[in-house]
Parts: C-alpha cells; structure tokens; sequence
C-alpha cells in the first residue's frame, strides 16, 4: 500500500477549483450577515448559540442555524462521481473500519476513533432531535486516500457507513483517525438524509458538511506509528487557511476527548 505514495498523489477534494462554487456563496452569506442582512448565529456540541455572524447556508426564528453546507469532494462514493457505495448491502453499519461486501475485505490501520454525530432541528434552536434521519459519513486513511477512488484502495469500501439516528438524534461510527494529505486539513465528510430509505437510495440528501479535528488531536496522533506522511503535510496547513474551513470552523470543529494511546472519541452536534 505503501507504493502508491510513489505515484503523484491524487487531487484529494478536488483543490481550491472544485470548492470555489461553495466557498464563494457561503462567503457572500457571510457578508450579508456581517451587513445585518442575514442574522445567524451557530451552535456546537459544547456551545452554546453565539450573536457572532456564521458561514451557515440557512438559520431558523430561534437563532440555531444549519450546519455550514460544504462540498462533498470529488470521492463521496454516492452515485453523484462514479461508485454508488450506499445501494450496497452491509452499508449501514456502525463499525466502518473493514471492507465490505464483495470488496477486497481489508482493514483501515490507525489510531482508534469513534464519532458521536447529534443531528438536531435548527428550527427548534438546536432542542430537538431529529430522530429517524441517517448520516452517511467517509473520510480517507491514515495514508490519505480514500477508498473506492485511490490508487491502491480502488476496490475497498472501507472509512464509509451509514446509520440511522436514535431518538437523541445520534449516531455513532467506528473507526480509525484520518491522515492529513497535501491540502487540506484533517477531516471527515459527512451527508444527513432525512431517512435511512433516503440514504440508502441515495437520494434527497438534506445536508452536505465536514468535521475539523483539533490541532493538539492530530499532532498527538501523528506522531504515533504509520502517520509519518500526516506529520510533514500538516506542518504546512493551518484550519485559518484551509480552503474549506477558513471562512469559519467554530460549528465544524469536533470536541475531542481520549489519548492516541487508548483511542480519541469526537462529539459534534449537526443543526439541520
């Protein structure tokens, strides 16, 4: 696996010409907010709602606004580039570290991580959980690439799941820490269905958003075996600069606890 970083690496995300589209409305939303045009105002999974002005793509008579709408990249695996991954049997699983299906059947390697996503209703100022909606989460390796597209993973599965929301809105994944590729920031790319029919159809996705991981997390995991690559490419990044989370991150950014010994846990409450 380790060959194909000899190769030149794939367009991860698709660079700054594939996010332009996405970047550039949710900057003229900020704008309009920062003219009080557009009064919004967000909420973590540890904060509560600020005045501050967001980059959200909607808000609601209680002040809670949506996630923050971003791109999907260019390997969401949803039928939208190519592979289809959710209209396969075994997709809907909360342990997404292996392959499956009739996929190679191998295994993600990394630093333990489990992700605790609580969808809530904007409109009810992030009080009410959506029950019954499902996430569809992927993000790549821990050598940064992503199954299904890269070289080398091209017939793995693996780092992609889909799960139903419970009646506190939550949905759970195993999983592994995510490398950091020439870039982009650590991250996770999650899509919010308004039912597990929906997702596993693929169709009338509600949401489109990343997860940001915290720089102390990742220095920690990367200085761990086997995430030599993240080390370097990190050095170069920070989440002020990143093309996606540059124009704000505060609502993105998963509240972290655990050690790269025993395994990191991340919480992120998703207003939809």
């Amino acid at each position: 696996m380790n060959g194909r970083h000899d190769q030149s690496p794939p367009e991860h995300d698709g660079g700054l010409s594939h996010d332009l589209p996405v970047l550039a409305r949710r900057r003229m939303i900020r704008l309009m907010a920062g003219a009080s045009l557009v009064p919004l105002v967000g909420c973590t999974s540890q904060e509560k709602p600020s005045a501050s002005p967001s980059s959200a793509a909607g808000s609601s008579s209680a002040g809670c606004a949506q996630i923050p709408e971003e791109t999907a990249g260019p390997f969401p695996g949803d039928g939208s580039n190519g592979v289809n991954v959710l209209k396969e049997s075994g997709v809907v699983r909360s342990d997404i570290t292996r392959s499956f299906g009739d996929s190679a059947g191998g295994t993600a390697e990394g630093v333990p991580l489990t992700i605790t996503l609580t969808v809530v209703d904007a409109a009810s100022g992030c009080g009410t959980p959506k029950k019954g909606a499902a996430v569809y989460i992927w993000h790549c390796d821990r050598e940064g690439a992503y199954s299904l597209y890269s070289e080398g993973v091209t017939e793995e599965n693996y780092l992609r799941g889909v799960q139903e929301t419970d009646e506190k809105g939550r949905v759970t994944f195993t999983t592994v820490f995510p490398g950091c590729y020439p870039g982009r920031w650590p991250h996770a790319h999650f899509e919010v269905y308004g039912s597990l029919a929906d997702a596993t159809a693929a169709t009338s996705i509600t949401n489109t958003s990343q997860l940001a991981f915290p720089q102390d997390v990742c220095d920690a995991v990367y200085a761990t075996e086997g995430y030599g690559d993240s080390v370097r490419n990190l050095s170069s990044l920070s989440l002020e600069d990143d093309g996606v989370f540059a124009d704000g991150h505060e609502r993105q950014l998963a509240a972290m606890t655990g050690s790269a010994r025993d395994g990191y846990t991340a919480a992120l409450t998703v207003p939809v």
